[in-house]
């Protein structure tokens, strides 16, 4: 079970020893170390799970990703999108992309959609990749990477984050504005305004799990917020493990583990090393996080345990 459940047994058995030193003999017959094991055995499940989690790196890219902001997984295919600024992260110079990358880190191509500006977070939905650039939300066709769309946003100056419900309605944070864009058959609508520090984005079900600054949170669809943790930096990348619990990261080089009770634990800091993690990807299955290292110019992997 782990050093945690070592330790609880460790501290039966000294109670059970005190107890036999102390106690009359025609109570210690209703207590014994059977009894303490029954006790462990049905506690271990919980016991289990309050374990400290870990990543173990599988593989790092050279550094030849163009300031890499966001990785996607397309497990179907097997491959990451990968968001490439290739200039000022918030310039429209025409320099940024969409590149791709098999899900074992080789095969880069930096070529497969280019003439964005700053493109930043992204969402797939059927054959549709949605990416957030700057002050428009580009819509992409997978099967031959065509730009098929660009949706305007009014006013908007930073979009970042971007996130698909089951549905097919795409939701855009606008980390300048600090405002967070619903958007539905192409048309987009004001979700939610005074979200600052607004950045990541995930919708699980029918809640929107939003990072706003140091503030971790979730939306129902009447727009009610209720808190779940209060993030050590300011969010960047969410992504649900599938029990209720987030890995959420952070631009200066901090991936946190969040649990659903709102408990944190720092997975991984590159921050003394100058190794941003910015928005990150997540395969559920495998339990393989996607890292893109911003300035570093480089996508890493690691395992999740």
């Amino acid at each position: 079970m782990g050093n945690t459940f070592l330790e609880m047994l460790l501290h039966v058995s000294y109670l059970h020893l005190f107890y036999n030193l102390t106690m009359p003999k025609g109570v210690l017959k209703y207590f014994t170390m059977k009894h303490i094991f029954y006790v462990l055995i049905l506690l271990s499940p919980i016991i289990g799970y309050t374990q400290k989690h870990s990543v173990e790196k599988l593989w790092e890219t050279d550094s030849i990703v163009a300031i890499p902001e966001s990785v996607l997984p397309d497990l179907k295919k097997n491959i990451l999108y990968v968001s490439l600024i290739n200039g000022g992260p918030w310039e429209a110079d025409g320099k940024g992309g969409i590149g791709r990358l098999n899900t074992d880190g080789t095969g880069f191509d930096s070529t497969w959609v280019s003439g964005l500006n700053a493109p930043k977070g992204m969402g797939l939905y059927e054959n549709k990749l949605y990416v957030a650039d700057i002050s428009e939300v580009v819509a992409i066709d997978v099967t031959n990477g065509k730009i098929l769309n660009k949706i305007a946003i009014d006013s908007a100056q930073g979009l970042n984050d971007i996130t698909i419900s089951d549905n097919g309605v795409v939701y855009v944070s606008d980390s300048k504005t600090s405002k967070i864009w619903r958007i539905e058959k192409d048309k987009p609508s004001l979700f939610l305004a005074d979200m600052n520090g607004v950045n990541g984005l995930r919708a699980v079900k029918k809640e929107l799990i939003i990072a706003s600054g140091k503030s971790f949170i979730k939306a129902d669809p009447d727009k009610k917020i209720t808190p779940i943790a209060e993030l050590p930096q300011g969010g960047d990348g969410v992504e649900p493990i599938g029990n209720g619990d987030f890995l959420v990261s952070a631009w200066a080089g901090y991936i946190f583990y969040v649990s659903a009770n709102g408990d944190i634990q720092t997975l991984l800091d590159t921050h003394e090393a100058k190794r941003n993690t910015a928005d990150i990807g997540y395969d559920a299955v495998k339990k393989i996080i996607y890292v893109p290292t911003f300035f570093a110019k480089t996508v890493a992997a690691y395992k999740l345990n």
